[in-house]
Parts: structure tokens; sequence; C-alpha cells
């Protein structure tokens, strides 16, 4: 984990005043899962995206979504060589290790749900034929509070469902503003980041991930959570298979990343939030009444954190 600390620092110093974004980027890219950045526009989220594939040396693409954006712009299509009288392939560039999709709200249904394949199975198809994406591949779309947007498509619940987390970056505050006015007065910190991480060796985190032990209690007490979300008088559709399969990924990966092999309620209860939020559909009366913050709390106030004897050794 000593060259994940270092990828955090090296982070930590272009973005400022975002160590627990910058946590959950990383455990959502050691889980295999994919990050939805909410926030006002100049927070930093397209700096973050550039920054997190720039210190792990992987391949980064980014599309400025807008109405006019075409599924193929994002997959990619085959083309008519006249050189060669053959029809090509030509990989969009979702093919990549970091994809970044910018302002994804602003893009039509259509083209959103180009990214549902990739997001879910790994892959993309191009007229008829599979391209398989080679591993790592996180996918972290960005778009600006949904109240404040005009002219735009809200993601449907199947391609929410499909993000591991959602983060809301939000402002920073006085001490951090004025750091990053001292540093950034002369140059980009950006321009200094060096690659800390390779991809192969991002892959084998991956892989060690899912050796991380998850106890019968834990499990429960995950379990409990999920069907809290469902069974809530307030909540419409809770918690899919697909989101309590991503929140044991992402425990295991929080647990690696702290140093343990094996995970603990308190990292299965910090990373809910992220989680829950943006998956469960309240009820017309509740939405009038309360937020899905609210009701999360609910939740987690509900089920009893287990008790258990943690051996650290």
């Amino acid at each position: 984990m000593q060259k994940i600390n270092q990828a955090k620092e090296k982070l930590n110093e272009v973005i400022y005043g975002k160590p627990d974004t910058i946590e959950l980027l990383f455990v959502a890219l050691i889980a295999g899962g994919h990050v939805l950045l909410e926030s006002v526009p100049g927070t930093g989220k397209t700096k973050l995206a550039k920054s997190f594939a720039k210190v792990m040396d992987g391949d980064f693409s980014r599309v400025q979504f807008t109405p006019d954006v075409l599924p193929s712009d994002v997959t990619g299509i085959r083309y008519f060589n006249p050189k060669t009288q053959e029809f090509e392939l030509r990989a969009g560039p979702v093919v990549t290790n970091v994809f970044l999709g910018d302002e994804i709200n602003r893009a039509t249904p259509k083209t959103q749900s180009s990214l549902l394949e990739v997001m879910e199975e790994g892959q993309t198809t191009i007229d008829g034929e599979t391209v398989v994406l080679e591993r790592p591949f996180i996918v972290i779309a960005t778009q600006n509070p949904v109240e404040s947007n005009y002219g735009t498509f809200p993601l449907p619940e199947a391609q929410l469902d499909r993000f591991l987390f959602q983060i809301d970056l939000g402002y920073p505050n006085l001490d951090e503003e004025k750091k990053i006015l001292t540093n950034y007065r002369v140059e980009d910190p950006f321009e200094k980041l060096e690659a800390v991480l390779t991809v192969d060796e991002i892959v084998q985190l991956q892989e060690k991930c899912k050796a991380v032990e998850i106890s019968d209690v834990v499990a429960d007490y995950l379990l409990g959570l999920v069907h809290a979300s469902r069974e809530h008088t307030d909540v419409e559709l809770g918690i899919s298979p697909r989101g309590m399969l991503g929140c044991m990924r992402a425990s295991q990966a929080k647990a690696m990343m702290n140093g343990r092999a094996f995970v603990t309620p308190e990292d299965v209860k910090n990373l809910i939030p992220y989680i829950f939020e943006h998956r469960i559909i309240l009820t017309m009366d509740a939405s009038i009444k309360k937020t899905k913050q609210d009701i999360v709390n609910e939740i987690i106030e509900k089920v009893p954190v287990p008790v258990e004897c943690w051996n650290d050794q």
C-alpha cells in the first residue's frame, strides 16, 4: 500500500482539501467501480480526474458531453478506408484506462446509454464487433448539481446504479482556498505531477482485493443495510444486488488500503452514504419532506452495528 499512499500524497499536492475524495477514488479503482463527481462549476472535478490518471500512468481520454454528441463519438465507428477499400474499426475514446465523461447529464439519453455496456462489462460493441477493454478501467463522470441545470437530461436509474460512488466535492474552505492562491500563483502543480503507480500494479491490487476476508457477521450487517433500504416506508426503490456487490468490493478495497486482510463493520458503514444516496428513489410524499441523505442516515441508525472482537494481527 506504500505506492497508493504516495499517489494520494501527490494528488493532495494538486487538489487541495479533498483527501477523502481522493481516498474514495482509489477505493473505486481497486474495487473496479466507477465514480460520479457532482459539484458546482469550477471546483476541480476535471482536474481531479486528469491528475488521477496521470499519477497512475494510465491512458486518459475525455469527452465533453453536449446534446449533439453521438454514441459513436464515445464508443467508436467502423469506417471505409478508400486506400485499402475495406472497412476498418476505429475505437472511440472510451477504450482507455481512465475515461472522463465531462458534464454527462448534458448528453442525450441515447448517448448516455452508450456507456452502459462498458461500465458493467468492461467491453463495448462497435457495429456488431465486441472490443474488450484492458484493465484497469474506470469511468469518472462529472455533473453540476441537478437543480442548477437547464436543458439537461438526468441520468436514469440504470445508469446511476452503475456508478459505485457519487461524491459531492463542494467548495474548499478559507484556508484551503488561500493555499490554492499561494501554490497556483506561479505555476500549475499539475505540470509537475509524476506517475507513482503502473497499470500492472493496479491490476495486481484489484486481484489482491478479492482475497480480503468478509466474515458472516459483516456480511449480515451489509445485507441488513441493503434490505433496510428496500423496506423503508419512504423509499420507492432500494439498493439493487449490483449495489450490494459494489458495497462488498468497496469495503474490501478500503480494508486493504488500511492494511487489513479483513473487513470491519466500520468499513461498510463509512462507505454507505456514497453508495446508497444516488441509488435510492424516494416516494413522492417523502421527497417533499426529506432528502436522500436524511433517509440514508435513518437506515444507518436503524441497523445496529455488530460488535465483534477484531484481531489486527
